[in-house]
């Protein structure tokens, strides 16, 4: 995947952060009752909150990632349905371009099934001509959706992308989102180019 390797794609680590043993959402309810930080911290998951959605049992996945969007100031937003089929492939093939020196975020929209999703990060990685450079943007830990909250967005810190002469070109990129656990749920290969204009 554009040459960059699964090394470069591992989280950072907190020292000393332990993952918790996995609890299902009753279990998660009927924890320590009486401690009111643990019970805050439920309360700000929403647990117990809600009609749960309908989820296919033979669906597995944790999280599903539903778009993915590209916001820059005074232009229409960027946004890529990830339900339409060959949706990853064409950001690979087609890369979008950002004008040079312009102020944008990126964002993403997912829903949470079967289980507390905890401590999910975006992971990206891009290249141009061998040089790297990596994010890590903390997601969150989310309780599954609901009829009410069918679904959870999530916009990471804005950036500048860069400008001048050696700056403009093609990038290649892999992004990953990864939870506490390492799992892995969704991984794909992209890429953009920065010019002077759009």
């Amino acid at each position: 995947m554009a040459d960059i390797t699964k090394d470069e794609l591992q989280p950072e680590q907190t020292e000393g952060f332990k993952v918790s043993e996995a609890k299902t959402i009753d279990e998660y309810t009927k924890l320590d009752a009486q401690d009111e930080s643990l019970n805050k911290w439920k309360a700000s998951l929403g647990l117990g909150t809600g009609t749960p959605l309908t989820v296919s049992p033979s669906d597995k996945r944790r999280v599903v990632i539903l778009s993915l969007g590209l916001e820059v100031k005074s232009r229409p937003d960027i946004i890529i349905d990830l339900s339409q089929p060959g949706a990853l492939d064409t950001l690979k093939s087609k890369p979008f371009t950002i004008k040079e020196g312009a102020e944008f975020r990126m964002k993403v929209t997912f829903r949470v099934q079967h289980q507390i999703l905890s401590g999910m990060k975006y992971l990206q990685v891009v290249k141009k001509m061998g040089i790297s450079s990596k994010v890590q943007e903390m997601i969150g830990s989310y309780s599954p959706s609901t009829k009410e909250v069918p679904q959870y967005e999530k916009k990471f810190a804005e950036e500048t992308a860069p400008s001048g002469m050696l700056a403009r070109g093609h990038y290649n990129a892999v992004s990953k989102f990864v939870d506490d656990d390492n799992t892995t749920h969704l991984e794909f290969a992209w890429a953009f180019d920065i010019k002077k204009d759009w």
